[in-house]
């Protein structure tokens, strides 16, 4: 059963029309929607500002920016450890958005062929080897 968690923010100089954003938190990352549920995530339906941020959705639900590992925005790719890319994208009414722990790694044969962000697709063609790797930091 999904969890429905809905808060609001104000921006400076923004206004008060709300958008509302359907998120999933995996693994580690669900206890940041008010509790663990039995399947290892959480379903929540968020209300933000318009303009409102991947980095203001963080900030409001207490996640630090690098402890989340591969991020998906409407089904595209639009972060993963060490490029967060995405963090200045204003989210939009309906976009539907899934933060996954650093221990959930995704199979690495769909990396290369996976739809991605504009801004993703920038940022790993900045990265000498194009970012993409087999072990994301020392703890794997």
């Amino acid at each position: 059963m999904a969890m429905k968690w809905v808060f609001s923010h104000r921006l400076a100089g923004d206004s008060l029309a709300n958008i509302t954003v359907d998120l999933c938190l995996y693994g580690e990352l669900a206890c940041y929607g008010g509790k663990i549920a039995p399947h290892g995530f959480a379903a929540l339906q968020v209300s933000l500002l318009e303009k409102s941020t991947v980095r203001d959705l963080l900030a409001h639900l207490g996640i630090p920016a690098d402890e989340r590992g591969i991020t998906f925005i409407n089904g595209r790719l639009s972060a993963m450890p060490g490029l967060q890319s995405d963090l200045g994208y204003i989210l939009k009414s309906s976009d539907r958005v899934a933060f996954f722990d650093l221990k959930s790694m995704w199979p690495f044969q769909y990396r290369h062929g996976a739809m991605m962000t504009d801004d993703m697709a920038q940022a790993l063609r900045a990265v000498e080897g194009g970012g993409l790797h087999h072990i994301y930091g020392e703890q794997y």
